[in-house]
């Protein structure tokens, strides 16, 4: 296990982060379970030695802080971060969102993601050997909204431009910066799209979705690339759902 590459993994308690953080541990890694709540982060953990429970809140800066000083601490080398904290607002149109949900949703899904990539991109550049990869989660919205979108539209939007800053600040220390967008995994979250969800038409439509382990091979694949190789954006999404000419 000391050999073991190293992950940070947010939002790890539960849907895309679970997943993840399992087919990590499963391949091997040695992995940082971030999340605010210790007990899905433990159920994780259950019966995994390279598993590292980590609690705290990604728009904390000093909780962020300890998590990424406790993980150097225990590994001696952090390898990758997966940035997958997020959260949505539900659909309506601008008028009618709070600014309150804008906040929040920016609030975790921007800056929770900036202070994240921030600690691991200085603990990265410190460390030797140098370097390291950040994945950031951008969700199918980082390209073309769903309706009723706008909190949830535009921080994905953010999480892009995020990127593509660290990609290029990152060349000269040998860290690395891709992106993952999603669409229609069937987590808790995406469970009502079996149901039936609003489309631009003003139609309700139940949309495909697919298995969330897909997801997690995807994650998997960026993360074994090595640091001379670079998955910049990858899209990875139920076959059939409407995103291409969405709506």
């Amino acid at each position: 296990m000391s050999d073991a590459k190293s992950i940070i993994i947010t939002g790890a308690g539960a849907g895309i982060g679970k997943a993840c953080a399992l087919k990590f541990l499963e391949a091997g890694w040695k992995v940082g379970l971030v999340g605010r709540q210790p007990g899905p982060l433990e159920a994780v953990a259950d019966g995994h030695k390279g598993a590292l429970v980590l609690p705290g809140d990604v728009a904390q800066e000093m909780q962020v802080e300890q998590i990424f000083n406790r993980a150097a601490a225990e590994w001696g080398h952090i390898d990758t971060l997966f940035n997958n904290a997020g959260v949505s607002v539900m659909g309506a149109t601008i008028d009618e969102i709070s600014v309150a949900d804008w906040r929040r949703c920016m609030d975790i899904n921007v800056t929770g993601s900036f202070i994240c990539a921030r600690a691991a991109f200085k603990r990265m550049r410190a460390q030797d050997p140098q370097g390291g990869r950040i994945i950031n989660n951008g969700s199918v919205s980082a390209d073309v909204p769903r309706w009723g979108s706008a909190p949830y539209t535009a921080s994905k939007h953010a999480v892009t431009g995020l990127t593509r800053s660290i990609s290029l600040d990152g060349r000269p220390f040998n860290i690395a910066c891709g992106q993952i967008n999603i669409g229609n995994a069937l987590t808790d979250m995406a469970e009502a799209m079996t149901k039936g969800v609003p489309q631009a038409d003003g139609s309700i439509a139940v949309e495909p979705v697919m298995d969330v382990r897909h997801v997690a091979d995807a994650v998997l694949h960026m993360a074994e690339l090595p640091l001379e190789a670079n998955v910049q954006f990858m899209t990875v999404m139920a076959t059939n759902m409407p995103y291409i000419g969405r709506g």
